[in-house]
């Protein structure tokens, strides 16, 4: 009976989807839908009080916060300074002035927070500056596509915050967690280039004029801002001196002050970045006032305990319930985007994982790097998407040279598998 009913409920909430109602609303459709048919749980103070829980929880207003500081920096000269302030020590590694796409993410994302906002920002400035150098354009994107996924990872991460409060984990022990992922990642695309390039030499251009160290380090002032407010956010929650909240509030002044330096904190800067940063809050928060009433009606349902003892009687090892969670996800993010897919499933996976006594941070950092493969998988890639807008290429072409990149995580999964300490030891060391 139960799995008709589960049956039922997805289809509804796909046919929901396919009309095009906003995700949030469908969620709490089926919902109601689910809770009307199949409990005798009245459905209205239900939903009220669900709704209301989860829009007014605390944790969640380090979402907001990190959301803003986001958009503020996005119109902000921070990426050409970070251009500028890492080329010079480039021009002697394989691939050259590739390695800006990765790198350049890889600072974008730890004061971004969002994938998409982490590649437009550095494609809009990384690409026509490789195109007028005359880098090959299908490496160039496919790089920036895999690394700009680095903006889940790296904290601060709007998907480790939802993932927090939707698991009931420290946010402040999920960002730290993501750092040596996210390092080790960004790495493993660095080594790719490196090897592309030896392979390929006769197509990366020739090295600019050559700088004396001096001249690098005078070039590299100009990434002091963005240096210092990473030390600040991520310091701060590592040390134990603030929450993941008042880091957020720290990381907000701080962008505005960098604004402001650089001469970039206008009136309509500053209130494009409010509004910008509360469209995009507001959808999120629905989706997880209508996921947070969804988990309800399927606890009451009683869904939840159902499908971890049908997982249990599977007798999965945990490397097998790994491997099969983590196609479940991929096949989902075809379809739906990072924080759609962590509301809809963790009311129902969290059971099962607890009860296999896998780590619920480890789980977040697992989850968070499956849905970075999302990002660049058709038809529903994010980060696809962003680049279609700025390149006018196929989705197709774009996803075939984003491929080894999605390989390259797949590679991540397994190494944090194998050697979970990549992801425990930095939280197991933090203050406070």
């Amino acid at each position: 009976m139960d799995i008709y009913i589960t049956l039922l409920l997805i289809v509804t909430l796909f046919i929901i989807l396919g009309s095009g109602v906003w995700i949030g609303l469908s969620l709490a459709g089926v919902a109601w839908i689910g809770m009307e048919l199949f409990t005798s749980r009245p459905v209205g103070d239900s939903m009220a009080v669900t709704i209301w829980g989860s829009a007014s929880s605390w944790t969640l207003t380090a979402l907001p916060l990190f959301i803003w500081m986001g958009e503020i920096l996005f119109r902000t000269k921070l990426s050409e300074d970070m251009f500028k302030g890492l080329a010079p020590w480039l021009e002697k590694l394989p691939g050259r002035l590739l390695h800006t796409n990765i790198i350049g993410c890889t600072i974008f994302a730890a004061v971004s927070g969002s994938s998409a906002a982490t590649c437009a920002t550095i494609g809009k400035m990384t690409l026509p500056e490789l195109k007028r150098r005359g880098y090959p354009e299908h490496i160039a994107i496919g790089t920036l596509a895999g690394a700009g996924t680095l903006g889940l990872l790296i904290p601060p991460s709007i998907i480790m915050i939802v993932y927090g409060v939707t698991a009931n984990v420290s946010i402040a022990q999920l960002f730290i967690a993501g750092v040596i992922p996210g390092l080790l990642l960004a790495g493993l695309f660095m080594a790719y280039t490196i090897v592309w390039a030896l392979i390929h030499p006769d197509q990366i251009p020739p090295a600019d004029q050559n700088m004396s160290f001096l001249e690098k380090l005078n070039a590299s002032r100009n990434l002091i801002p963005v240096v210092s407010l990473i030390a600040a956010v991520l310091g701060s929650i590592y040390t134990g001196l603030a929450t993941a909240t008042e880091a957020a509030g720290l990381g907000v002044v701080g962008s505005l002050i960098i604004a402001a330096l650089q001469g970039e904190l206008s009136w309509k800067n500053f209130s494009d970045s409010l509004i910008g940063a509360t469209r995009l809050y507001c959808m999120i928060a629905l989706i997880l006032a209508g996921a947070a009433f969804l988990t309800l009606a399927m606890g009451y349902i009683g869904l939840p305990r159902h499908l971890a003892e049908w997982i249990s009687s599977l007798h999965l090892s945990p490397f097998a319930l790994i491997l099969a969670l983590m196609v479940f996800f991929i096949v989902l993010g075809c379809f739906l985007d990072g924080i759609s897919i962590v509301v809809l499933t963790m009311g129902v996976l969290l059971p099962t994982i607890e009860k296999a006594g896998i780590d619920l941070v480890w789980f977040g950092i697992f989850v968070v790097l499956v849905v970075e493969m999302a990002q660049i998988t058709p038809p529903v890639g994010f980060n696809l998407f962003v680049l279609q807008g700025m390149t006018k290429k196929e989705i197709t072409w774009l996803a075939k040279h984003s491929m080894p990149m999605f390989f390259l995580m797949v590679a991540a999964v397994l190494l944090i598998y194998f050697f979970p300490g990549i992801i425990t030891w930095l939280p197991q060391q933090m203050a406070g």
